[in-house]
């Protein structure tokens, strides 16, 4: 068999001529009208990838705060929001975590543990992928849970469980408070039975299989969103109702 020598080539080339026309910028993976002053750019990009990298590593400490405010003008997230989940019959720490990074992407105000040291488990910090840095993690123990829950009434919460019950809520028809409590049950056993009498209402999600209980966390993210999509209603309805009284 005849080889080659060593000082022959192959031209290759292709023979469609687009890729010479690509630019770096195509390539540049970024978030779409990333600073409020190039939103009017926006025509200039195609449909992009919009994964936003955790901010820690990539920007520094004295621009974190202009950016928060920034992102929370571009994707209407509530600047004071009035959301607290409450984790501390939860258990695995993925749970956990998942919970964390969908509480910091709604703006919640907080989310409740059993023991804050779990934000330091590897497990979490995979699920939560930073988002216990931008997101206040208060310790409740369960023995301290109907303390927390009667004193968070006081102050003008409606404290809602989410868990099937015979008087619970369908999901879809029901509006949420301003000041909103979400009490999430354990992976097991849901809410027991002697924190149903402290609730106000309990919602349920409604469902089409024959699996009668979603995962913890699917559950906190689905209220959680509901939550977030009616304030957001009402925060663009109000400025219409304000003008037409004036």
């Amino acid at each position: 068999m005849d080889l080659l020598p060593s000082s022959s080539s192959i031209n290759v080339f292709n023979p469609r001529n687009q890729i010479c026309d690509v630019k770096l910028t195509d390539w540049i993976q970024r978030d779409k009208g990333y600073g409020l002053a190039e939103v009017d750019q926006d025509n200039e990009w195609t449909d992009v990838q919009k994964k936003i990298m955790p901010w820690k590593n990539n920007i520094p400490d004295q621009d974190l705060e202009l950016i928060c405010q920034e992102r929370t003008t571009m994707f209407g997230k509530l600047s004071n929001s009035s959301l607290i989940i409450v984790a501390s019959l939860i258990d695995k720490p993925t749970n956990l975590g998942g919970l964390c990074r969908t509480s910091e992407i709604f703006g919640a105000s907080a989310l409740v543990v059993n023991n804050v040291h779990c934000v330091d488990d590897k497990q979490f910090q995979a699920l939560s992928v930073s988002a216990e840095q931008w997101l206040p993690v208060i310790e409740v123990r369960p023995a301290q849970l109907v303390e927390y829950l009667q004193r968070k009434k006081t102050e003008g919460y409606t404290i809602i469980g989410v868990e099937q019950t015979a008087n619970s809520h369908n999901l879809a028809h029901y509006s949420f408070p301003e000041k909103t409590l979400l009490l999430l049950g354990n992976e097991r056993e849901g809410i027991p039975a002697n924190f149903i009498q402290y609730l106000d209402v309990c919602v349920e999600i409604p469902q089409c299989g024959i699996i009668r209980s979603l995962n913890v966390h699917v559950s906190g993210a689905l209220l959680m969103w509901e939550y977030t999509r009616q304030q957001m209603m009402k925060q663009a309805v109000r400025p219409e109702t304000e003008t037409a009284q004036k």
